[in-house]
């Protein structure tokens, strides 16, 4: 991985090892304002598909996170998830996302 801040790294980290624990497509990870870090895993269900990044989004949210630092997408794909993206960006539009291939090297920063 690309040398990241250390709490940079550690959302790496989470987004990394619940994607393996869930063994989901995604898992992503946020860290919020206060320092408190939230996780996610693909979910496909008929009724509810969310991406990775939905569910870290969503599940800082609903425990009242008011503003994100950063967030990371670990991911075998392109890390092309506008769903995820879009929310991340409603509730922080200057965090950095970084989007890592399964072994925690990075594919993009942004």
């Amino acid at each position: 991985m690309t040398e990241l801040d250390p709490e940079d790294a550690k959302v790496v980290t989470l987004a990394r090892t619940t994607r393996a624990r869930t063994g989901a497509a995604e898992g992503a990870a946020v860290r919020d304002t206060d320092g408190r870090t939230y996780v996610g895993a693909t979910v496909v269900l008929p009724s509810l598909p969310l991406t990775a990044l939905q569910v870290a989004v969503a599940t800082a949210m609903s425990s009242g996170a008011t503003g994100l630092e950063a967030a990371a997408l670990v991911t075998s794909g392109d890390g092309e998830d506008a769903a995820g993206r879009a929310a991340l960006r409603e509730l922080a539009p200057t965090a950095p996302l970084y989007v890592a291939d399964l072994s925690g090297n990075l594919l993009d920063g942004t």
